[in-house]
């Protein structure tokens, strides 16, 4: 018999607890199914964040470290540095990676730390009840920007991919969705990817994934897939922003 599909043993058998649309879960997957296709799962040392992924160790099927909220890339610096030969990763939301933990990513991306981020963008805050985040759309309704988000008052969203790629350490940095079958695929081959540098040494990679949120966006998940499509994409546009081999004798060479 011909096995079409089957679960990923990079996933426990756990249930999760992520609301009905969210597509943490098929971030999850991508994730596990690579590390399982690159022969690392049993290597591979994760680490959580503070947010809707909190008890991601529940969910992965290697080694994961919980770190303080937004420390996720200062924790992988450690592990990876006293276990190098390990696979390091964090898995961060926006809060977490884009707010309090601004300095932390951007200081690990400039040092070239040898690590693969997966970094959630849904454009809110989630796990406390759908607040303005850092990557909140101009206009936006949150629990906080009830009349839509002023840029006159709160700022302009932060574009993480953007903002790497100007960084010199940065290896990767590629922005991908999770809204469509034809986006899903090319998020996978993505993230795969950024765990293949780390293998091969190029430095840090990031993969900014554009996520969904009903429950806080007070859409259904068919609505949110849309929204993700017609609002997300057009402020926060999908492709490979830096792509290259990131030498730690000061030279810097393309891919």
């Amino acid at each position: 018999m011909t096995v079409l599909f089957q679960k990923t043993k990079g996933l426990t058998d756990k249930e999760t607890h992520y609301c009905p649309g969210c597509t943490h879960g098929i971030v999850h997957r991508l994730v596990a199914e690579s590390l399982e296709e690159l022969g690392v799962l049993g290597d591979a040392i994760g680490v959580c964040p503070v947010g809707c992924a909190v008890m991601a160790y529940d969910y992965f099927n290697c080694d994961m470290v919980e770190a303080p909220h937004g420390r996720a890339p200062a924790v992988a610096t450690g592990i990876k540095r006293a276990r190098p030969g390990n696979v390091v990763f964090t898995y961060q939301g926006d809060g977490d990676l884009a707010a309090i933990g601004t300095a932390e990513t951007v200081h690990a991306a400039a040092r070239g730390e040898n690590l693969t981020v997966i970094f959630i963008n849904n454009a809110i805050y989630g796990m406390t009840g759908g607040q303005m985040a850092p990557t909140t759309l101009p206009g936006q309704v949150t629990q906080t920007t009830p009349y839509g988000r002023d840029v006159n008052y709160s700022g302009f969203p932060v574009r993480v991919c953007e903002l790497l790629r100007e960084v010199d350490g940065v290896a990767y940095a590629e922005r991908v969705a999770v809204n469509t079958i034809p986006h899903i695929l090319k998020a996978k081959a993505a993230i795969k990817k950024a765990f293949q540098n780390q293998l091969d040494g190029k430095g840090f990679s990031i993969v900014e994934v554009l996520s969904t949120c009903p429950t806080n966006w007070g859409m259904t998940p068919v609505e949110a897939l849309h929204w993700v499509e017609e609002k997300m994409i057009p402020y926060y546009p999908l492709g490979v922003y830096i792509d290259r081999n990131v030498h730690h004798d000061g030279k810097e060479g393309q891919a």
